[in-house]
């Protein structure tokens, strides 16, 4: 096959009728998971169903950062009524993401493992800043415009998130890795409200969240939302008393901690509006909500509408592909990646070289490869180079690790690790890619951008129209017209190297013409 010529895109698997032009987001958190169904129609947004379970898995983190069996079976058996429920949903119609607990679990992947098994779609653990992010895409659009910037805030079972916005911009997003279950279970063990509790628990939070009282101080924003579980629960605590209408003050959260004083114990409140899944972690969220509205000068917090499974519906509608080419009509995912290329300097010429070179020889061997593959693919080339700021020598090196920390609106944490994997492989041995090379879409995906790298390394087009590349199983056949290697060679020198390694790491092979 000519590397010119453009191999028809797959069809995503069908849906079934009754779901068509519907999206599904799923948050899996430190204390509920959330399933939401909602359809888009001209911008509007409907829900269609929303199922919410009580897992704490935040809760079942042991003290060496790994998730007990007890919390991870909770967690699968929630997984498995959320796959039921989205029967005959497609893979584009469904998004899934983790957040601070299994962000901080060291036995994820094993989780991730049987947990995507079980919900038959793939779970991204995404960043406590794109979390931020995506929360606030949630309330943005749900909430009535406003002409000022905005203060959110979500307070979760193991993280915080703020976010400082306009319309539907987020100017600041950051996460603070302080929680209602984390302080509840730390400051209120067994259940038991004391003083002493609640001061500690004000001090951790506040130790926490100190940092961000210059970012954002009072003047910086006109109104503060509070979004989801925590916030919700106590709005609708203090509505169904009396005491506001539902917005959160200081003087509110006073007379919730002395109302939880006087019980002396979470079973003893008798609160009206109070769940009985909200009981355990009560003393954790008030003691975030009131340490966040003295020390940021909050005198109304109100419940927003909007959250991070919104954010993900939306985000996701955002993603989707249209046009004959397939291509997302929008994607912040690369809206990222042109910033980082201009942050770190990246030779733009270069890189679309590289992408043009690395599409046309994927579509050869990977016709059928889904959308999200072919993404990849490109991403890594547009960014293979990030780390000639750094460095020249070993620039390779410095690109993954770059990639894999840095903050990438869009991204998801397993994203940007396979994408610094694929660029860490760019050149040199592949021994340092043995495990991830066991996945036999990322060996062709680094196969492609390698060899694309080395028909390009004189920062030149080659061209494609001399070279076919067909694949036969785990092999790839590289073939060129008739004396190409005698007009290039130390391109085929280059490649002969290739082919080698190639041999060596037994992923797949390389079949080069004979001499």
């Amino acid at each position: 096959m000519s590397l010119e010529k453009t191999a028809a895109p797959p069809l995503p698997p069908p849906s079934s009728p009754d779901v068509d032009g519907l999206l599904a987001g799923i948050d899996l958190g430190s204390n509920s998971f959330r399933l939401e169904i909602g359809q888009l129609t001209h911008g509007r947004y409907k829900r269609i169903d929303y199922l919410k379970e009580t897992v704490r898995l935040g809760g079942g983190l042991d003290a060496d950062g790994l998730l007990t069996e007890d919390a991870t079976e909770r967690g699968l058996a929630c997984l498995a009524r959320f796959a039921e429920r989205l029967h005959g949903f497609g893979p584009q119609q469904v998004r899934a993401v983790a957040t601070q607990t299994l962000r901080e679990a060291r036995n994820r992947d094993a989780f991730l493992a049987r947990a995507q098994a079980v919900l038959g779609h793939p779970i991204e653990v995404i960043s406590g800043r794109e979390e931020a992010r995506l929360i606030y895409a949630g309330v943005a659009r749900l909430m009535p415009p406003s002409a000022g910037h905005r203060l959110v805030i979500d307070i979760g079972g193991r993280s915080t998130e703020m976010i400082l916005g306009r319309g539907r911009t987020p100017v600041v997003a950051e996460s603070f890795q302080i929680g209602s279950v984390g302080l509840s279970m730390r400051y209120f063990p067994d259940g038991r409200f004391t003083a002493e509790g609640f001061r500690a628990a004000q001090v951790a939070a506040g130790a926490e969240l100190e940092e961000a009282l210059e970012v954002f101080a009072p003047g910086l924003w006109s109104e503060a939302l509070g979004s989801s579980g925590t916030v919700g629960a106590v709005s609708q605590l203090l509505l169904a008393n009396g005491i506001t209408d539902g917005a959160i003050t200081p003087e509110s959260l006073r007379w919730c901690i002395e109302q939880c004083l006087r019980a002396g114990h979470v079973d003893q409140l008798q609160l009206a509006g109070l769940k009985d899944d909200r009981r355990p972690v009560l003393g954790g969220g008030l003691s975030i909500l009131y340490t966040l509205a003295i020390h940021f000068g909050i005198e109304s917090l109100q419940p927003a509408r909007g959250a991070l499974r919104q954010g993900v519906i939306f985000d996701l509608d955002e993603r989707r592909s249209a046009g004959s080419d397939h291509r997302p009509v929008h994607d912040v995912r690369d809206e990222s990646a042109r910033q980082l290329q201009e942050r770190f300097g990246v030779d733009i010429a270069q890189a679309e070289r590289v992408e043009q070179v690395a599409l046309a020889l994927y579509r050869s061997v990977a016709p059928r490869a889904s959308l999200d593959a072919r993404r990849q693919l490109r991403w890594a080339a547009a960014l293979h180079e990030v780390g000639m700021m750094v460095s020249h020598h070993d620039h390779h090196r410095h690109s993954a690790y770059l990639l894999a920390h840095v903050d990438a609106p869009g991204f998801s944490q397993s994203e940007q690790r396979r994408l610094a994997s694929l660029v860490l492989g760019q050149r040199g041995g592949l021994r340092k890619l043995d495990e991830a090379l066991q996945d036999e879409g990322f060996a062709w995906q680094a196969l492609c951008l390698r060899l694309a790298l080395l028909l390009c390394h004189a920062r030149r087009l080659p061209t494609l129209s001399a070279l076919t590349l067909e694949r036969a199983g785990r092999t790839a056949y590289l073939a060129w017209a008739p004396d190409w290697d005698s007009t290039h060679p130390r391109t085929a020198f280059l490649l002969r190297q290739e082919q080698d390694a190639w041999e060596r790491s037994g992923a797949l092979k390389l079949v080069l013409p004979t001499r």
